[in-house]
């Protein structure tokens, strides 16, 4: 049998980009609303679109960061 230890840096590596996405998931509908909340001004289309990506980018930062995490962990 191998003896499979877990990988500490990618697991430290998964924790740091899911710390990271946490405040980015709280953020980003913030600012979809606080644009929702005045169609009427110019910048009501580039705040939507920032704040769209922002939430996509926090989705993205989390599964790879629980990836991350999941390899440490098996040893993938």
């Amino acid at each position: 049998m191998e003896n499979k230890e877990t990988d500490k840096s990618k697991i430290y590596k998964g924790l740091q980009k899911i710390f990271f996405a946490i405040p980015l998931m709280f953020v980003g509908p913030i600012i979809i609303n606080s644009s929702f909340k005045n169609p009427e001004h110019f910048l009501y289309y580039p705040v939507l679109i920032v704040g769209c990506l922002v939430c996509l980018f926090s989705m993205y930062l989390f599964f790879i960061g629980l990836r991350t995490l999941v390899s440490g962990l098996f040893n993938d």
